[in-house]
């Protein structure tokens, strides 16, 4: 394997669409979500390991979640584990992990990737990800996957390429906010539009390089603390410092403002599991669309609902159709699948 490549992981966030059974203290990452025998984050972290030294995999993470990385991923070291004092979106982070590795390793290529979407092919992402190492390698360039896109999704942000370029990885033209339906029918129509996955690949130096020019005071903070990096010293520098940073995403931080900024259309089968919906689409259904994860169901007049219980648990079912059921310990909850957004806001009104 190549000792150049680098990996961080995200795993930082809640998932609070998948309510109740991911939370605050037990997010969707930490869930084997799709019943097949792997936490998503565990999943995330094998499909990695094929092409990236098992070492140079990092895990960026609340720091409450730590015992928890560390059980679901023995082969992990504490050291590898960044943890976030604070939450602060994904730029803060992606540049902390960054700077330790460009201290430890220089010519360093890295991606970074979410511990909680589902990819089908691994190879076929291997060999995209190989192919965006080695344009990285080569080129200062930052990079990420798109996603075909399946249909008009207004859910997800865009990436629009150069409909002019014919090479197989293209010039982003722009970044695209979430659509209403119709413009997320444009974009398809017009056939150089991806979804933006998440995914992004890069040379140490491009990242870093790309902070110092559009996050001056971000990259500031961030650099006084490089000399702790990957010492002793780290952690108390990190604690002191790491909430001062902004709350901002890599995409508005940095993605939207590079000009030197590439999309590799992917070729494997994608989904971002962010809500019920998502992972009814993914898993497999009886001949009335229904789903079921670990319940024994008697279902009668009952279509397109996912029921999702403890294993083995009963549950009867009539007249019900494109509902969410879930039982979690002391919560039941019965919601309709056309308002699923509205879950992460009812979780918001419980923790008043």
């Amino acid at each position: 394997m190549n000792k150049n490549y680098y990996a961080i992981i995200m795993a930082g966030g809640v998932g609070s669409r998948f309510w109740p059974v991911s939370t605050t203290e037990f997010p969707k990452q930490f869930h084997d979500m799709l019943g097949a025998g792997e936490t998503l984050i565990q999943k995330t972290f094998s499909r990695l390991s094929k092409l990236i030294p098992v070492e140079n995999i990092l895990v960026l993470t609340n720091e409450k979640y730590n015992s928890i990385v560390l059980e679901q991923l023995p082969m992990v070291k504490q050291e590898q584990v960044l943890l976030e004092p604070a939450m602060r979106n994904t730029a803060p982070c992606i540049l902390y992990a960054s700077l330790k590795i460009q201290k430890q390793n220089p010519d360093a290529v890295m991606v970074v990737a979410p511990s909680d979407h589902w990819i089908e092919d691994e190879n076929a992402f291997a060999a995209n990800l190989q192919q965006c190492f080695d344009f990285c390698s080569k080129e200062n360039a930052l990079m990420t996957l798109g996603i075909q896109p399946t249909f008009p999704n207004t859910g997800f942000g865009y990436i629009e390429y150069d409909k002019t370029d014919s090479n197989s990885t293209k010039k982003v033209s722009q970044f695209r906010e979430k659509p209403d339906y119709e413009t997320a029918k444009s974009f398809l129509e017009s056939g150089n539009f991806l979804w933006n996955g998440g995914i992004f690949i890069w040379s140490v130096k491009a990242i870093t390089d790309a902070f110092e020019k559009f996050q001056p005071q971000m990259n500031g903070l961030f650099q006084q603390g490089f000399e702790s990096y990957n010492t002793a010293a780290e952690k108390s520098f990190i604690e002191e410092n790491y909430a001062l940073a902004e709350n901002v995403s890599i995409d508005y931080a940095v993605m939207e403002s590079a000009k030197n900024v590439y999309v590799l259309p992917a070729t494997f089968d994608w989904n971002d599991l962010g809500t019920w919906g998502s992972l009814h689409e993914k898993l497999d259904k009886d001949e009335n669309n229904n789903a079921v994860v670990n319940a024994k169901v008697l279902l009668q007049n009952a279509s397109s609902n996912i029921i999702s219980t403890s294993k083995d648990k009963l549950v009867i079912i009539d007249g019900l159709e494109d509902f969410i059921i879930v039982d979690k310990d002391n919560v039941l909850l019965i919601y309709p699948k056309s308002k699923e957004q509205e879950i992460k806001g009812v979780v918001s009104q419980l923790n008043k």
